[in-house]
């Protein structure tokens, strides 16, 4: 399907009537840090200032977690996602899990 999909995290979409709720769909991706970013956080952290590869990671990671959100989406034959949220937590020392998360809608323009 390559029908474009469209995100809001507000609980209606304005100039559209919501159809048929699909239901929640998630996108989810853990990733994990090397040694080396690990270290070098550390260090950081001393001094101060952004981790710059660890923003990346997360911002990488928020990407494919909605990339899989919206075939999700897509398999269950909505067109939007209302509510859309992220959600971020550490497991363990190392590991990030970010889960992105919505209700599948299909929706029609009013």
């Amino acid at each position: 399907m390559n029908e474009q999909i469209i995100i809001t995290t507000m609980n209606d979409l304005p100039g559209y009537e919501v159809e048929e709720v699909y239901g929640e769909v998630f996108g989810l991706t853990v990733r994990a840090r090397n040694v080396g970013s690990q270290i070098g956080a550390s260090l950081k952290s001393l001094i101060g200032g952004e981790l710059k590869g660890m923003t990346k990671m997360l911002a990488e990671g928020r990407l494919h977690a909605q990339q899989r959100l919206v075939e999700e989406a897509q398999a269950k034959g909505a067109n939007a996602v209302i509510a859309f949220r992220f959600d971020t937590s550490e497991l363990g020392t190392t590991w990030t899990e970010i889960c992105a998360y919505g209700t599948a809608v299909r929706v029609r323009r009013v």
